[in-house]
């Protein structure tokens, strides 16, 4: 069986390109690069993810390595969180911004040293997030290297992830592995190669990304997913991926982040770190700090909310919200992600909406192609995973 090929010429292809094609994945082209977007059915990979495990290919976000002894002051300056006080072995989410605030992408970050950060980035802002920090820290003894073709990256997410990753992790690192904190890694050889190993993920589900050399990859993800085809893993391409995320909550950059978007319009003004300080005490002027610290002190003028479908058709990005089913009634929002849910088994979508009508339990509708489905507003994430 091979895989159907949805992707252009000009797509890079992820050092796992031919398991996927073996597999019979549906391949479509993403952020420039060819990706399964499923192996078999979306909702049976979301369920499994769920309810056991899948295995992603993650090849396609960017690795972009700084390093350098005032490395964290760069970074501080960079970005809108605070890496000075991240710990080696830590991992951080944050954002790159604009001068005005806007978000330009946002990120996880990993202290791997002292002085060496790795900075993940998503496929479609690769090129805008390496340039703006390699401008951001030029002033600064710290310097960046791109190690994205060169890295690999694995998931494994699911109730089962932490039984299979271990069970295919070198004994001497299997106690460590098993102790990962969530946001947090540890170097470790697994499946016979040496990886970082990361409790971190984007499912919703307690998981693992395992950063591997590009070249070494294909027998990483062979390795596990045979010993993780008797605890329920399969392959899961990015539609799951998606419907994951949405019903954790997630936001997914170009839906409910973009650059006409502040961290505050997102609900992520935590991450906003305004009293960070520099080595002298004083307060760190990253680029943003001014818009960013406005933003924080002004009342919205869009909320984003978790919208519940009351009918059977699901809301999807770029519809309108409108103030109730009413014929004429008014637009109050947009959507920026929707689908059916396979977990709770309705439509969930998010949106902003004004901030009039951002409450728990406001009855609003969307408009799904002409006709005024009813949404009930709810509190984010749609989906939390049993403790």
């Amino acid at each position: 069986m091979t895989g159907t090929d949805q992707s252009t010429s000009e797509d890079l292809l992820s050092p796992l390109h031919e398991e996927h094609v073996a597999l019979g994945a549906a391949l479509t082209s993403f952020a420039g690069w060819q990706m399964p977007l499923r192996y078999t059915s979306d909702i049976a990979e979301h369920q499994a993810v769920r309810t056991a495990a899948g295995l992603f290919d993650l090849s396609h976000m960017g690795e972009l390595e700084v390093a350098g002894p005032q490395a964290a002051a760069a970074l501080d300056a960079a970005l809108v969180g605070n890496l000075t006080a991240l710990a080696v072995g830590r991992a951080r989410y944050t954002m790159i911004c604009a001068p005005d605030g806007g978000v330009m992408d946002d990120l996880v970050v990993y202290r791997i040293e002292d002085e060496l950060f790795l900075v993940v980035a998503n496929a479609s802002n690769v090129e805008v997030v390496r340039d703006a920090l390699t401008a951001r820290i030029e002033p600064y003894d710290a310097w960046l290297v791109d190690a994205s073709l060169g890295t690999a990256l694995i998931a494994v997410q699911g109730p089962q992830a932490e039984e299979i990753v271990a069970s295919v992790t070198a004994p001497e690192d299997v106690d460590a592995v098993r102790g990962l904190k969530y946001y947090a890694w540890v170097p470790g050889t697994v499946a016979g190669v040496h990886a970082r190993v990361a409790r971190t993920g984007y499912t919703g589900e307690d998981g693992f990304e395992l950063f591997v050399p590009a070249e070494q990859a294909a027998g990483v993800w062979r390795t596990v997913l045979a010993a993780g085809a008797d605890r329920g893993l399969v392959p899961a391409g990015l539609s799951a991926r998606d419907s994951l995320r949405l019903e954790a909550g997630m936001p997914l950059y170009g839906n409910e982040l973009d650059r006409t978007t502040t961290p505050h319009d997102a609900g992520l003004g935590r991450v906003v770190r305004l009293d960070k300080t520099d080595a002298d005490g004083r307060p760190v002027d990253f680029v943003g700090r001014s818009a960013l610290e406005a933003r924080a002190q002004s009342q919205p003028a869009r909320v984003l909310v978790g919208l519940q479908g009351l009918g059977r058709r699901a809301a999807r990005h770029g519809y309108a919200v409108l103030a109730s089913s009413e014929a004429g009634a008014p637009q109050v929002g947009t959507v920026t992600s929707g689908a059916p849910s396979p977990t709770l088994g309705h439509p969930v979508a998010m949106a902003y909406v004004t901030p009039e009508v951002s409450a728990p339990g406001t009855e609003l509708a969307v408009d799904v192609r002409g006709r005024a489905e009813p949404v009930r507003v709810v509190e984010l994430p749609f989906y939390r995973r049993p403790r």
